[in-house]
């Protein structure tokens, strides 16, 4: 089990150690990369998960509904934490929520459980990112317009592809097209790792004890939630594994993003992403622990 563990991470951080090191070498500007990532080639991967012929909507109900317990589970063991430790819920509170299922969690789907585990990963990475554009931003500021979230292409990739699969026994993309939206969207993965590897380069440690205390919490509160539903969900053992591994990641950088915009202190966000993202050489082998022995 050690092995396969290893074998299965082990990708993932070589991934995220190239893009560190390019970046600390190259200095390179990644934010074209990045805005067409999020605007375009991340959108185009939801669409053709969705519409795959392994994804079935109606047979992912359970493994989705599932996830959002999970985001608001750990939302809710991380209030109190946040309110003893003296740090502003608005801040610690939703990198607690919305982990790193993109950026890492769909690679390790893809190599822990084969292609067949993609298509739903990538559903729960869907609908994580549509809560974060909603309530975690409220969240984070709760002043602010919510008027053009559903403008945002993730929002709308993750629209289009709950209608195109609920109707894809009706009217189905034509393969030329598919293959066209799949072939731009598989870049999604290695370009989020790489990426991913890059960011960390400029991040700092200035509130490294918050940071700690963030990349504890996140995966113990998730791990804690998926231990308390699944005795009571009927799910496959593929749908466990994956949301086990869902469960044990860390805080998504989009978490910082989200603060910066807002102003809702993103250097603390910052360190919480940073060591959150470090822990996960502990936590993540956990979670895929528990997820391979479903």
């Amino acid at each position: 089990m050690f092995l396969k563990i290893a074998g299965i991470i082990t990708p993932v951080f070589l991934i995220i150690l190239v893009g560190w090191l390019y970046g600390r070498k190259a200095h390179p500007d990644m934010a074209g990369i990045n805005k067409a990532t999020i605007e375009v080639i991340a959108p185009l991967l939801v669409i053709s998960a969705f519409v795959s012929k392994d994804f079935e909507l109606l047979e992912q109900w359970s493994l989705l509904l599932s996830g959002v317990a999970i985001v608001l589970g750990s939302g809710l063991l991380a209030w109190p934490i946040a309110k003893l430790a003296g740090m502003d819920p608005k801040t610690f509170v939703p990198p607690m929520m919305f982990n790193n299922c993109g950026n890492m969690g769909l690679p390790l789907a893809v190599f822990a459980f084969g292609h067949v585990g993609l298509a739903p990963a990538v559903a729960l990475f869907s609908v994580s990112n549509l809560l974060h554009f909603t309530l975690g931003v409220k969240l984070v500021n709760p002043k602010a317009p919510l008027s053009g979230v559903f403008m945002n292409p993730m929002a709308l990739a993750t629209i289009a592809g709950f209608a195109l699969s609920a109707g894809k026994h009706v009217v189905t993309l034509p393969e030329p097209l598919y293959q066209a939206i799949k072939l731009l969207g598989d870049a999604t993965v290695p370009l989020m790792l790489f990426a991913l590897g890059v960011r960390m380069k400029d991040a700092n440690l200035k509130h490294w004890r918050e940071g700690f205390l963030g990349a504890m919490v996140c995966p113990v509160a998730g791990l804690l939630t998926a231990l308390a539903i699944t005795p009571f969900l009927e799910i496959t053992d593929l749908q466990k594994g994956l949301l086990f591994v869902f469960a044990s990641l860390p805080p998504a950088v989009l978490n910082f993003l989200v603060a910066d915009r807002h102003d809702q202190d993103p250097e603390l966000v910052a360190s919480i992403v940073l060591l959150g993202n470090l822990s996960a050489l502990i936590f993540v082998p956990m979670g895929l622990y528990l997820g391979l022995r479903a």
